[in-house]
């Protein structure tokens, strides 16, 4: 699932996928001669969650159908709000192991103050938002949690 609709004043792109999230193809693909910031943030697998130790991996699943332009709407939003000259989000789906990025959002603007605030609003937005699920698996047993 991917999308990159044509800029009208910022690039930007949407995948939700299997595929492990390069950090640097995120930043060299938002980067440009008008941004003097670009905000990332990694979302990583850690091996404990609220009241559970000894998680081993976690596993991802989206509404596949909606997941993507759900995405797309939000980074709409951050693009009208802030002067935003890059945005890539991508969200991982399936098994993702201890360590691994499950979610990255990458922006690009002039200035760090407006790039670190789009990127918050479009991390918390998505996790908020986006129709995804995550299972969290420990040596013995496993609980779904709504929300990425």
């Amino acid at each position: 699932m991917e999308s990159s609709k044509s800029p009208e004043r910022a690039r930007r792109r949407v995948r939700v996928s299997a595929q492990t999230i390069d950090p640097g193809a995120l930043v060299r693909e938002v980067s440009g001669p008008p941004s003097g910031a670009i905000a990332l943030f990694l979302g990583t697998v850690r091996d404990h969650s609220p009241g559970r130790q000894g998680i081993t991996h976690l596993d991802y699943e989206a509404y596949e159908a909606h997941v993507v332009d759900k995405i797309e709407e939000i980074v709409e939003e951050a693009v009208a709000r802030w002067p935003v000259n890059g945005v890539v989000v991508e969200h991982r789906i399936g098994r993702v192991e201890l360590t691994e990025a499950s979610v990255a959002v990458a922006v690009a603007c002039a200035h760090r103050a407006e790039a670190f605030e789009a990127a918050r609003y479009l991390i918390d937005e998505l996790k908020s938002r986006a129709p995804i699920w995550k299972k969290e698996v420990w040596p013995d047993g496993e609980a779904w949690l709504a929300g990425s």
